[in-house]
């Protein structure tokens, strides 16, 4: 093996597989790809053209962004991978990774013929949905990617928190085109990225896109950043066959002509004859004549190889490049390979959807030594691929652990707050009186921050259960008086602070969620997250929870309560975004009581095969928690605490109602002087305490037969017989709440904010958008006063 530097100061596999002595096996490996590309291509093929169709609409696939990636995962499967390591496949390479599977005797032949069928093969990898092993769900684009760093990191926590995470490179395997996500990059450059050195990135650099060959792409900038931000860079540019005509007479004039060739011109020469390449390939430079020379001495079939013979697509280099990881430090391997390598599509600028003729594929299975008949057969046992597949699956076979059972949670710390204080602030004490109260659930809590732990009333529990790193790290203001947060940095703290970056937040947030079923040690994470953010963060935590992630999210400060900030910090969207979110109960409480018992119905879902996630919509605004009124009775309280965590209750109960007001979070302060007022004007109001529209929205449809679940909430929060005319309000969207009125079918206003905000004090800005008490007043006033007495 050799390798040089190619001037970035990157290592770069360099003609390996040239002097690999015979009898390594590359023949066999060889075989078992080319089965491989067969199988991946039918697979989609099969979807296409043999499945019945009848609704006539596209099925999909993608054949020529698998082909490039054949040879890249026949290599990692069938030499490198060890049953510990994971990997994340790109999405559009999802019928490699059957097709492997299949060869490993992972899936049933079955299986082949469902892709993009319902319940059959997905799309894209899934963890929950595929029927053979999948290690990350990807399909999103740059979530997929960064998951192993995530996987990573929730390994090394495991690990120093329970000793029970194993070990293992996690692997991704991206396009490069996957790279112009922002989120990739955002997770190269936290600084707790930098020690995982069982991070490996395997990247499919084929220079194109969906639409296009990308004209500006340059592997010498990316691999400056990844070598920036301190990531080993390994390039596997070219194959064997190229590595031989470059030590030729003319060789070098070769090298450099390819070298500096734009990605266009390079792709247009892929698809031009023995003849078109004679005249083309040397160019115009003064070293064309060496360049004309040395083909002139090749065959047509090696002339129109040799641009297609590129390190991707060498096992031998690739082999020899996987050889080559530091396990130190995170790893990016730059794979050059030709998009739809070994199809009649390979290099067009059109390829990424397209699909091979039954005629190509006739010339596809003559090619690969199949038959189309028999698309599904497998290596003839004692064959020398069928022993490769056996020895692999045998490497390979792994069980995963049995997910261990959370430990128990109390349902009430049996505390009533009093005085003044915010839904915030009762956060960051219902962590501290869980360390107290059920010592042993919360050594399995895990909070994480983007860098905004001691504005989200973290501190406390900061400087209780220390800060995690994977190396004990000193604090150099511990013995500094005027220091109140405390960085004590160490493998068994659990808090993990990132950098300013909400896409990395919950991509951490979905792997700690994931411990549970991919080391069997359940965890109860808690991402915390200035709440105008979460809007940012929704899409890649929702991908976690559809790959099986189980988290907390908490968003706080949260609504036009943050009027000093000004409106571009002023939430709107995200309590009904909470409300519409697949595998997640929001919950916005109003009380510090409330808080601390969503919290922890909240942190009693998480980690096993039946949980979910949460999201808590917190403010800063400070209420009156007497306004609670909470019942002294332990039976009554523990009623109110059921209520709470089904969606709400019924607060105030006037003995003649003519309205009821439904308030959600901080606004019930608003809400209760409102109902007071009226009742001064002679109309009785009750008040309905809305902890969360996303549980009342699923009673409501289960009570139409929609949904499956238990409606009795609505009877005890809205009882028939004091339906009223309803003004709702929110710190929020008001159509969150809109659909309450539906319970009764009773005449409503609905409340909340509809723009961007403003700087402000906080009566002029709940003022501005109709949210104040006077605003409730005027709703209800309009309301009762042109509603027809029942």
């Amino acid at each position: 093996m050799t390798t040089t530097d190619d001037g970035t100061g990157t290592a770069t596999a360099a003609g390996t597989a040239a002097h690999r002595p015979p009898g390594t096996g590359l023949e066999t490996l060889r075989a078992v790809e080319q089965r491989v590309l067969w199988l991946a291509t039918s697979v989609i093929d099969h979807a296409n053209r043999v499945r019945p169709n009848p609704s006539g609409l596209k099925v999909g696939g993608h054949q020529a962004s698998s082909a490039s990636m054949t040879s890249i995962m026949t290599a990692l499967w069938f030499h490198e991978l060890r049953r510990q390591d994971r990997v994340s496949v790109k999405p559009h390479a999802s019928p490699v990774l059957h097709a492997i599977n299949y060869l490993l005797g992972e899936l049933d032949e079955q299986h082949l013929t469902t892709l993009r069928s319902f319940g059959g093969l997905q799309s894209y990898p899934s963890r929950q949905k595929d029927p053979d092993p999948v290690d990350y769900s990807t399909g999103s684009v740059g979530i997929g990617a960064t998951a192993p760093i995530w996987g990573a990191l929730a390994r090394r926590y495991v690990n120093g928190r329970f000793a029970t995470g194993g070990s293992g490179r996690q692997y991704s395997l991206l396009g490069d085109a996957e790279l112009d996500e922002g989120a990739c990059w955002e997770a190269v450059l936290d600084p707790a990225v930098t020690d995982l050195g069982e991070i490996v990135w395997i990247i499919d650099f084929n220079r194109q896109s969906l639409d296009r060959v990308v004209p500006n792409i340059s592997a010498t900038r990316l691999q400056g950043m990844f070598d920036a931000a301190g990531w080993q860079v390994i390039t596997v540019k070219y194959g064997r066959l190229l590595e031989e005509l470059f030590a030729r007479p003319g060789g070098d004039a070769l090298r450099a002509r390819i070298d500096a060739m734009t990605n266009p011109e390079y792709q247009r020469l892929l698809r031009c004859t023995a003849g078109q390449l004679r005249e083309r390939l040397p160019g115009t430079g003064p070293e064309s004549e060496q360049t004309a020379r040395l083909l002139a001495g090749l065959d047509d079939e090696t002339v129109v190889s040799l641009l297609r013979n590129l390190g991707g697509h060498d096992l031998g280099a690739l082999i020899d490049a996987y050889s080559l990881i530091d396990d130190t430090r995170p790893t990016a391997v730059f794979a050059y390979t030709v998009k739809g390598h070994g199809l009649p599509t390979a290099g067009h600028p059109q390829n990424h959807s397209a699909l091979l003729t039954g005629e190509q594929m006739q010339q596809l299975a003559a090619r690969t030594g199949t038959d189309p008949d028999t698309p599904w057969t497998r290596f003839p046992p004692g064959s020398a691929e069928a022993g490769l597949c056996e020895r692999a699956a045998r490497r390979l076979s792994r069980q995963d652990p049995p997910p261990q059972q959370p430990p128990p949670l109390p349902r009430d710390f049996g505390r009533t707050p009093s005085g003044k204080g915010s839904t915030q602030q009762a956060l960051g004490r219902a962590l501290l009186d869980l360390t107290r109260q059920a010592p042993q659930a919360a050594g399995h809590v895990v909070t994480v921050c983007p860098d905004v732990a001691s504005t989200t009333n973290l501190g406390g529990w900061l400087n209780k259960v220390g800060t995690w790193s994977p190396t004990q790290r000193r604090d150099w203001f511990a013995d500094d008086a005027e220091t109140i947060l405390h960085w004590r940095e160490q493998p068994g703290g659990q808090h993990i602070e990132l950098g300013i970056a909400e896409t990395n937040l919950v991509g951490l947030l979905g792997e700690l969620g994931a411990t549970w079923s991919r080391w069997g040690t359940p965890l109860l994470p808690i991402g915390v997250v200035y709440d105008p953010f979460v809007g940012r963060a929704l899409e890649p935590w929702s991908f976690g929870m559809y790959a099986g992630g189980q988290s907390i999210l908490v968003g706080t400060p949260s609504g036009v309560s943050l009027a000093p900030e000004g409106g571009a910090h002023q939430s709107v969207t995200t309590p009904s975004i909470g409300l519409e979110q697949p595998g997640c109960t929001a919950y916005e409480p109003a009380f510090a009581l409330d808080t601390e018992w969503c919290l922890l119905a909240g942190l009693a879902n998480l980690g096993k095969p039946d949980g979910h996630s949460t999201y808590l919509r917190l403010s800063t605004r400070p209420v009156d928690q007497t306004l609670a009124a909470v019942p002294t009775d332990p039976a009554a309280r523990e009623r109110r605490r059921r209520q709470s965590t089904a969606g709400g209750y019924l607060l105030r109960r006037h003995d003649n109602p003519s309205l009821t007001i439904a308030a959600m979070g901080a606004m019930i302060t608003e809400a209760l002087h409102a109902a007071d007022r009226l009742d001064e004007l002679g109309t009785g109001t009750d008040v309905v305490c809305i902890t969360s529209p996303d549980l009342l929205f699923r009673a409501l449809r289960a009570r139409q037969g929609l949904h499956d679940g238990p409606d009795w909430i609505l009877d005890q929060t809205f009882p028939h017989q004091r339906a009223r005319p309803m003004v709702t309000v929110l710190d929020g969207h008001p159509h969150t709440l809109a659909f309450l009125a539906a319970i009764h079918h009773v005449p409503s206003r609905t409340l909340g904010v509809t723009g961007f905000g403003q700087s402000g004090n906080l009566h002029d800005v709940h003022h501005h958008h109709g949210i104040d008490t006077d605003s409730i007043l005027t709703a209800a006033l309009d309301l009762t006063l042109t509603t027809p007495a029942n």
